[in-house]
């Protein structure tokens, strides 16, 4: 009996353990660019698609680099107000929120690292990007813009 327990209580604590694990989640780049159309012009990023609850969650935590065309795709299962924070996360971000056709509806720019102070889309998203802080700016992104990914909008093609 007492190896049972013994048994249970390190089940138990190994997973926790591995739950919460500070070794950076990399998952593959997609092979489909996600692309950004904006007033000036087509911006493409290379994709990690985050699809499962447990990616959604770990997101780019404990990832001390992101190369500069690099971006996060988040799906969500619904549409909802997407909170986020940047806990364990080094690298300050950009954070794009979409409705369910891909349009941007609200935009956070230079989250800081390590906050645990929540960052929230504040309108119903089904999407979030995140790219490196500054992005946003530099290549001109705005609310209203456009973003084409074969997980946002299936089979679509950029013109």
């Amino acid at each position: 009996m007492k190896r049972f327990f013994v048994g249970l209580i390190f089940l138990i604590f190994g997973l926790s353990s591995n739950a919460y694990s500070e070794e950076p989640m990399r998952l593959p780049v997609d092979p489909a660019p996600l692309v950004i159309i904006t007033g000036t012009g087509k911006i493409s990023y290379d994709v990690e698609v985050a699809k499962t609850p447990q990616q959604n969650e770990s997101g780019l935590m404990y990832r001390t680099d992101f190369p500069a065309n690099r971006a996060m795709l988040f799906v969500f299962p619904e549409k909802r107000i997407v909170t986020m924070w940047m806990a364990n996360t080094p690298l300050p971000l950009d954070m794009l929120f979409l409705d369910e056709n891909g349009i941007i509806e609200s935009i956070t720019q230079n989250t800081i690292p390590y906050s645990t102070k929540i960052v929230s889309s504040h309108v119903f998203a089904a999407f979030t990007i995140e790219v490196n802080a500054g992005d946003v700016q530099k290549n001109r992104i705005k609310v209203g813009d456009r973003v084409f990914h074969p997980a946002i909008c299936g089979g679509c093609k950029v013109d």
